[in-house]
């Protein structure tokens, strides 16, 4: 009896502990800069869900919830302020942006590696005008002890793969304003 007593006590604190450690990371990647080739139409960012992998490719990453609200307000934020478009928002615009996110952690020489891959569709009407696909890495710390260390390299490598994605599809100005 006192030792099913102790088992459920073990179980429930380690429960505890476990639940308490999981990291709800809120990402704000801002453009290094102002866009220079900006597209004088109107855009819908349409965000699908994050797609998490884990260490030898598992689905889902332990202790790691990323919501994909805060994934669609982070990029469409980002977008905002890049100034590429003359607007963007959720709501039906000229061209439609549909944007996958993909995360992937893995470890490597004892720290840990964040890699974002973003795909993305640019849309007029029902027609697909033109693909894109960028990947980023971060290194992280050893350790994932604080939500810190998850945040910051997810936003980092965020940032970095928008960056690439926005200079593609400014670099396509062209096929957007005929």
């Amino acid at each position: 009896m006192i030792h099913s007593i102790t088992f459920r006590m073990l179980l429930l604190g380690l429960c505890v502990t476990w639940a308490g450690c999981v990291h709800r990371i809120q990402v704000t990647p801002l453009p290094t800069s102002a866009s220079t080739a900006t597209i004088p139409r109107t855009l819908q960012a349409v965000i699908s869900p994050i797609s998490m992998e884990g260490p030898d490719h598992r689905p889902g990453i332990v202790l790691l919830e990323w919501s994909h609200l805060d994934l669609k307000q982070a990029i469409l934020r980002y977008l905002q302020q890049r100034g590429a478009f003359s607007s963007v928002s959720s709501d039906p615009a000229d061209l439609a942006f549909r944007v996958a996110t993909k995360l992937t952690l893995t470890s490597h020489s004892g720290l840990y590696h964040y890699r974002i891959g973003l795909q993305a569709e640019m849309i007029e009407g029902v027609r697909l005008i033109k693909s894109y696909q960028t990947e980023q890495t971060a290194v992280g710390s050893s350790v994932r002890w604080v939500t810190d260390s998850d945040r910051v390299p997810i936003e980092t490598a965020l940032q970095a793969a928008l960056e690439d994605l926005m200079e593609q599809v400014e670099a396509d100005r062209q096929l957007y304003i005929n």
